[in-house]
């Protein structure tokens, strides 16, 4: 296979996959929450950069393609990673649902300003299926959208964590907690929406077969583009909090939008460059977890761990079937999440869906560095994987819509990933004896 991606492409990819709609579209969603989010977006980047090293370490160890997929297998055998397979190709499909939804805020911004819900599942689908058809053009075309989207997309957090700053009224951070819930509840529910935001800093290790030199480029890509987007989210946050009220937050869906307009001391021009710059963001974050969407199975696939099909490549070098498969998948979760939802919710249910099965291998990657690392007695190492499993562990916890009377909205993230897991067991029994060997880990000084 070409490794075509060099470190700046690998960077990018990260921050491509980081960087898409979810933080221009947290500020809405953690309106119900208040300012206190802030103080939960500090814990979850704490919590990202121990991810962020920790698959760093891992993939100088382990540089294989399918990132946590590949850890778990080797770890803890073919059973544990057919389950980290399907439940971060879970993440992956309807993590592009997510952003394809938060995406449709931001165009709204021009069309179907009254949100009819046909129009914005019809403008959905064209987000979805546009970066669609450019990953199975090939993996070049892929990789130079992802290039110039992540210099596009750094525009208006660079303005917002700098510019931004200078513009913040104290008054709007208060009332910091409106949930009415605890002030740990509410940071812990905002931790779990925020955590959509950090969806990505794996991606290199996914897609390290693509990658040159992976052993050395796939580490300093992961830190890298963590910590780059770390510092834009939270000093962006910041000052959009500070700058909107936050009963116009709870009304506007383009937070961002807003706060450009009022530091642009009224009309609308600001608001809509910063829109454009957001569409052409989640556009280069959809055409990046298009990729990673079809890596995953691509890699569970050579091993036997899935179905023969998603190791096939087409005349372009691309896996088509995991491209195509992901992105029906994709929209299915994208059309049910709009039947009888609206506004945040149809958002945020998406969002914390991907928070449990995202965190699933998160953990079992932390538990693999704990089994090898332990041995090793590596101080740091095990320390970050401890860290990295307990933030996996509350993002399971607190992954619940909370606001909402219904049953089936509270605890709608948890029925979407439970169904999504149990599609999984045929699929499972039908693999089971075509699966290879896993193999033996190497050593790490």
């Amino acid at each position: 296979m070409n490794r075509t991606l060099g470190l700046p492409q690998a960077t990018a990819l990260i921050l491509g996959t980081i960087i898409g709609v979810g933080i221009f579209n947290l500020p809405y969603s953690l309106s119900g929450i208040g300012s206190i989010s802030i103080l939960a977006m500090v814990l979850t980047t704490i919590g990202a950069l121990a991810l962020a090293v920790m698959f760093a370490a891992l993939s100088r160890r382990l540089p294989a393609d399918g990132g946590p997929y590949a850890y778990a297998r080797a770890a803890f055998g073919n059973t544990v990673g057919f389950a980290n397979a399907w439940s971060y190709w879970i993440t992956a499909w309807a993590g592009n649902a997510a952003i394809v939804t938060g995406w449709v805020y931001y165009v709204e911004h021009f069309v179907n300003q009254d949100g009819k819900v046909g129009w914005s599942i019809l403008i959905a689908l064209v987000g979805l299926w546009v970066p669609a058809l450019i990953n199975l053009s090939g993996v070049k075309n892929m990789g130079v959208v992802q290039l110039w989207t992540t210099v596009i997309k750094f525009i208006p957090l660079v303005i917002m964590s700098t510019m931004g700053l200078f513009f913040i009224s104290t008054a709007n951070f208060k009332p910091a907690n409106v949930s009415g819930e605890s002030d740990w509840k509410a940071i812990g529910s905002a931790m779990a929406i925020c955590l959509f935001s950090y969806l990505g800093v794996e991606c290199a290790a996914v897609a390290a077969a693509k990658v040159r030199d992976p052993a050395r480029n796939v580490p300093r890509a992961t830190v890298l583009g963590t910590l780059a987007a770390a510092v834009v989210y939270l000093l962006s946050m910041v000052a959009v909090f500070g700058i909107v009220p936050l009963t116009t937050l709870a009304e506007d869906k383009a937070s961002y939008s807003a706060a450009a307009n009022l530091m642009a001391g009224g009309g609308t021009w600001a608001g809509d460059l910063t829109a454009l710059a957001v569409i052409v963001s989640g556009f280069g974050a959809l055409n990046g977890w298009t990729m990673i969407c079809a890596e995953m199975p691509l890699a569970a696939a050579k091993d036997g761990v899935f179905p023969a099909a998603f190791g096939k490549m087409s005349s372009r070098g691309v896996p088509a079937i995991g491209i195509l498969s992901s992105t029906v998948l994709g929209s299915v979760a994208m059309a049910i999440s709009y039947m009888g939802a609206s506004g945040a919710t149809v958002f945020n249910t998406l969002v914390l869906m991907t928070g449990i099965t995202a965190a699933i291998p998160y953990a079992f990657s932390a538990l693999a560095q704990l089994k090898w690392r332990v041995k090793g007695r590596l101080t740091r190492d095990v320390v970050i994987a401890v860290l990295s499993l307990l933030f996996s562990i509350l993002f399971v916890w607190y992954s619940r819509n909370t606001g909402d009377d219904r049953w089936f909205v509270v605890w709608g993230p948890f029925l979407m990933a439970g169904g999504a897991f149990l599609l999984g067991i045929p699929v499972y029994l039908s693999v089971r004896k075509h699966m290879t060997a896993p193999p033996p880990v190497p050593a790490h000084e």
